[in-house]
């Protein structure tokens, strides 16, 4: 997680911090200033963090494809936004769950754009080549680069293919995206699996103590324990109450095995207290990326571009 973090903030110092978009030309810290290009500057430096990690040998292929399925589940969670309304909701803070998701579905529209361009180009050109262009075009004299900026360098990465359909539909449009259709050209797949999921059934909110519970699901693992809002949550089992992806952790250790009494522990009134209770399971589904058999060569050579950084 922490080298992800730093990748993102690295890219940064590039990509946002020299290069931005012009709403974001000169920055003005005394006063706010909204812009629908967020999904750029923040979720095309989350992919290139993700590329940088892969490129690198920090992580490996099958991280790289975990990292973007991770992504791709958590977009289709989520009602359906623009980018360019997410980028702006930065300032107006929704409740929807789509706060801040132009980071994720930013994220993909790169790594959208990214196969688009080499498939369009035999390979020969990336999304790389657009961030280097508007570095020159843009940054390098003094300005920030606005759309027809973005998409004209776009559009002369893939030799001269048109986005507008692209921007209409998927940036400023709420279609989901068609990773049946797009992943092929990169030799990847979406496949869906099926998980079982522990359920705990309790909503959580920070506190002084780590994490308070502000909501118990009735007839669930918690309300049978006899948790209750307002309890400081310990522990779950033997994992830390407050471990991030504490239900990753539940899955891993009891995601296999039947009847399940689980020890949850909090505190109540400033004493510590603990109950036990059958842990429940539920059914979820859970997208994954995989190498596609028998893709073309071509779409081998934009996967491996991809990864590797080359084009050719």
């Amino acid at each position: 997680m922490l080298t992800s973090v730093y990748a993102h903030e690295i890219f940064h110092a590039w990509n946002v911090k020299r290069l931005r978009p012009a709403d974001l030309w000169p920055y003005q810290y005394a006063r706010e200033q909204p812009t629908t290009w967020l999904w750029e500057s923040e979720g095309i430096t989350d992919y290139y963090a993700d590329l940088a990690l892969v490129r690198s040998g920090v992580t490996d292929t099958a991280a790289f494809f975990a990292t973007t399925a991770g992504k791709i589940g958590e977009i289709t969670a989520l009602p359906p936004f623009g980018l360019d309304d997410a980028s702006l909701s930065a300032w107006i803070h929704p409740t929807d769950g789509t706060a801040d998701a132009y980071y994720p579905k930013g994220s993909l529209a790169g790594l959208m754009l990214d196969i688009m361009i080499r498939d369009a180009s035999d390979n020969h050109h990336s999304l790389d080549d657009v961030m280097r262009g508007l570095y020159r075009d843009a940054y390098k004299v003094g300005k920030g680069f606005t759309g027809d900026m973005w998409w004209k360098a776009v559009q002369a990465a893939a030799g001269g293919k048109s986005f507008a359909d692209f921007d209409a539909r998927y940036v400023d449009g709420r279609e989901p995206y068609p990773w049946a259709t797009l992943l092929p050209l990169a030799a990847m797949q979406l496949l869906t699996d099926s998980i079982r999921v522990p359920v705990l059934g309790v909503t959580m909110g920070q506190d002084d103590n780590g994490l308070r519970v502000t909501a118990v699901e009735p007839g669930s693992t918690a309300e049978q324990a006899g948790v209750r809002p307002g309890d400081d949550l310990v522990s779950v089992g033997d994992i830390p109450g407050d471990a991030p992806g504490l239900v990753q952790h539940l899955r891993t250790k009891y995601g296999d095995a039947n009847n399940v009494m689980i020890p949850i522990t909090v505190i109540r009134n400033g004493k510590q207290s603990s109950f036990v209770a059958p842990l429940q399971f539920t059914w979820q589904l859970q997208p994954r990326i995989a190498p596609l058999p028998g893709a073309t060569a071509k779409a081998v050579r934009v996967r491996s571009g991809i990864l590797h950084g080359t084009t050719g």
